[in-house]
């Protein structure tokens, strides 16, 4: 489950879909605590404010922002699919977690548009770092003017942001889950070989083939997405930015060779797995989704991702770790605060 972000009058808005059958309140709760202080992690507390970095500034570059649409009848990727909505859709078990039916009963073929948006800095050069963005909709607006500002002082490189919608829908059996929450290459090449050979041609950029120049971002599945994007294809992306994770059992179709979906990747994919050369900043909230569900569910997102950085600590990662005290899923004035920092965190030392 994700609570998706919406534009609407300049506000980013949380709307949390209906559960069909809702946790039962006598169930016994666990709220996960927060994290032990290290070099790599901090905890944050409210009140949350927005950073400087967000004013707009007329005497700096101000970079373009432009939207096409992507259709599915185009792909041969993804050629789409939509939930089949309904009683088995909306199961869920005793602390409303959805379960996970085999993808044949949950969805079947159907057409989506992608609404996909670019930002274009002032100064691009060819060959452009760049920045894959999910769920595009949701920070387009907000990054660009952090983004001129940062370009200006030379805190991060002149970066174009390719920042893509899902297909549609969420969770299992959605085009959405179908594209970040499973753990494969899939996603990565379509935006190898079909989003980003239409960015560049409809606007004349180039992209570096650098990995060092090649960043991916998200929040919730498209967090994990983000993470998935570098894991099977490092040779692509060296970095990564994640608020609130869905590290947990969300996969769709599921895969016998990670049978807990996401929860895999802190429970035995990277521990089992030579360093990775990824770079991650994340981020969750005290009162993500599921805080005080116990682990047997897989579907607890703040101890998924404490769990994630003990993993990536234990395996030398170079990581940051932002544990938001009285924080939700994908908590805007977390984003606002910490968004300017975690990008130049990720991108110090570019280009060496």
């Amino acid at each position: 489950m994700k609570i998706k972000l919406t534009l609407f009058a300049g506000l980013f808005v949380a709307a949390l879909p209906a559960l069909a059958q809702p946790a039962n309140p006598n169930l016994p709760k666990f709220p996960t605590p927060a994290p032990a202080l290290n070099a790599e992690t901090t905890v944050i507390r409210p009140p949350y404010a927005d950073a400087p970095e967000y004013q707009v500034n007329p005497s700096v570059p101000q970079g373009e922002v432009h939207d096409f649409i992507m259709y599915s009848d185009d792909s041969k990727i993804y050629p789409g699919i939509v939930r089949i909505e309904g009683d088995l859709a909306n199961k869920r078990d005793e602390y409303g977690n959805r379960l996970p039916f085999p993808a044949e009963q949950l969805s079947k073929p159907g057409r989506y548009e992608r609404h996909v948006y670019v930002y274009i800095p002032k100064q691009v050069k060819p060959g452009a770092p760049f920045m894959v963005v999910q769920d595009g909709h949701s920070y387009i607006n907000r990054m660009a003017p952090v983004l001129d500002n940062m370009i200006a002082a030379h805190r991060v490189p002149a970066m174009i942001i390719v920042a893509p919608d899902s297909g549609g829908s969420d969770a299992q059996g959605s085009q959405r889950g179908l594209e970040y929450d499973t753990l494969s290459d899939r996603y990565s090449n379509w935006v190898e070989q079909e989003l980003l050979p239409a960015v560049a041609q409809k606007y004349g950029v180039t992209f570096t083939s650098d990995p060092e120049g090649r960043a991916t971002m998200g929040g919730s599945s498209g967090a994990i997405c983000a993470w998935t994007m570098a894991w099977f294809h490092p040779e692509r992306y060296h970095k990564v930015l994640s608020y609130s994770g869905t590290f947990v059992n969300q996969a769709s179709p599921q895969d016998p060779k990670t049978p807990r979906g996401g929860w895999e990747y802190h429970s035995t994919l990277i521990p089992k797995t030579a360093k990775k050369p990824i770079r991650i900043w994340m981020e969750v909230g005290e009162k993500d989704l599921h805080f005080d569900d116990p682990e047997k569910t897989w579907h607890n997102w703040p101890l998924a991702n404490n769990r994630m950085a003990e993993v990536l600590k234990k395996k030398g990662y170079d990581y940051r770790y932002v544990f938001a005290m009285d924080a939700h899923h994908v908590d805007n004035g977390v984003v606002r605060q910490t968004l300017p920092a975690a990008l130049e965190w990720l991108w110090r030392g570019y280009p060496n």
